[in-house]
């Protein structure tokens, strides 16, 4: 298989047992190996709605950009060149499962986004190499507690704590994500509506200025920015993210036991 063939891939749950699949309508083709380098099918199949989606890749790092749209700027000038920050590996969760609140958390927003999934060992590639590293794309959920982000040293509760980080539900290959519908939802309701084409540094161009500074790895995850104005979550919300041919990541709020 290869970054340009149109397949959809997830990594899920199935008893005791965590596979990745290849996802074809409702049936789930099992696979082995490494999915971005040597996967090939078992030969055995399960049912979609058997299986508990889990984040769909394991990546080393995850960086995210902010400030990506002209639409989330406001009155901030358009920045010359992308800014980074990490989110943890720890905070991903995957299409179905729950966004937990802080017990202390005041203000917790979502952020929809398209996410890109790295395939290949990436350092100091050019913006036009950089499509041959992306494996595929899928949608993400940049959860942010604003008042952290406003008031602590660095980010990281404010984006990093668990649950903070949900993707999926699949990652997409052999798409065109330079032009890809992006909507987010909370109660059904449209909350942010943009195309990837709006974008200020586009994929391409984030892959490339990252790869200067970090080794990507196979797997490695790239949240893109956000568009538009986000508002709290409360327990009991649920929020949708849905990307273009990737599909609706789907994830409840609920209050901690602690």
């Amino acid at each position: 298989m290869t970054m340009s063939e149109k397949a959809r891939y997830i990594r899920f749950k199935l008893g005791s047992e965590v596979s990745y699949g290849r996802l074809e309508g409702e049936v789930v083709k099992v696979l082995e190996g490494d999915l971005f380098a040597s996967a090939r099918e078992t030969g055995q199949s399960v049912a979609y709605d058997a299986v508990t989606l889990l984040p769909p890749s394991e990546p080393s790092k995850v960086i995210a950009v902010g400030l990506n749209y002209r639409s989330h700027l406001r009155d901030r000038p358009e920045p010359e060149y992308p800014g980074l920050f990490a989110k943890f590996p720890s905070s991903l969760i995957g299409h179905g499962q729950p966004i937990v609140i802080p017990a202390d958390a005041k203000e917790v927003h979502y952020e929809g986004e398209l996410v890109v999934v790295i395939g290949k060992e990436t350092r100091n590639v050019s913006i036009g190499q950089a499509h041959e590293h992306v494996f595929g794309v899928t949608a993400g959920n940049d959860v942010s507690e604003r008042n952290w982000q406003r008031n602590d040293l660095q980010w990281v509760r404010a984006k990093g704590s668990d649950t903070f980080g949900p993707v999926g539900p699949a990652i997409v290959t052999g798409v065109d994500y330079s032009n890809l519908a992006l909507e987010t939802r909370l109660n059904g309701e449209v909350r942010q509506s943009t195309r990837t084409q709006d974008l200020i540094f586009g994929v391409d161009t984030l892959v490339s200025f990252i790869s200067r500074y970090l080794t990507l790895k196979p797997g490695d995850l790239i949240f893109t920015g956000t568009p538009g104005s986000t508002q709290a979550m409360r327990p009991g919300d649920e929020v949708e993210v849905e990307l273009e041919k990737v599909g609706i990541l789907r994830n409840s709020i609920v209050a901690t036991e602690r």
